[in-house]
């Protein structure tokens, strides 16, 4: 039993030295940033490319029916350069509104051939009506309102995470 003991001491204290120990801030950054710390969804890169232009986004992995539930609803903020993405496994058409969401956003439907089909562009804060993709989507991405304009993004442009 002492032995036992002794071994998860020793455990405990090998670990906390492992988190202690000199490393480069980037790799402790890009391990803390895989998860978003508001929603404790995991995060990965995402390009559009329009034209020549590679636009590069953090965005939240919203793939559970109840984490596609919830999306946004309640974040008082995003950063410029994130999102959520909602992907659709299997493809089909999909239709999002704003309850409980406080932030405008840019709902951008991803068709099945990975490019932007539509975007419901500034979409308004707590209203309930349905935004509708054109055709099945592999994915939907939020971006905060009027982003997508801002950026340039449009219809046709290729989306990859």
């Amino acid at each position: 039993m002492k032995h036992r003991k002794l071994a998860m001491v020793l455990t405990a204290a090998a670990l906390g030295l492992a988190a202690c120990s000199p490393g480069t801030g980037e790799a402790r950054s890009s391990q803390a940033a895989s998860v978003h710390p508001a929603s404790g969804l995991r995060v990965v890169p995402l390009t559009v490319t329009h034209g020549a232009k590679k636009l590069k986004f953090r965005v939240e992995v919203a793939a559970s029916p109840q984490e596609q539930a919830r999306g946004l609803m309640f974040r008082s903020a995003m950063g410029a350069d994130e999102g959520m993405i909602f992907p659709m496994n299997p493809p089909r058409g999909a239709s999002f509104w704003m309850r409980n969401t406080m932030i405008p956003l840019d709902i951008i439907f991803v068709g099945v051939d990975g490019r932007i089909s539509n975007i419901a562009a500034n979409a308004i804060p707590y209203d309930e009506r349905p935004l509708s993709s054109v055709g099945e989507v592999i994915a939907v991405l939020e971006l905060n309102g009027g982003r997508a304009a801002q950026l340039g993004i449009s219809p046709g442009d290729k989306v990859e995470w």
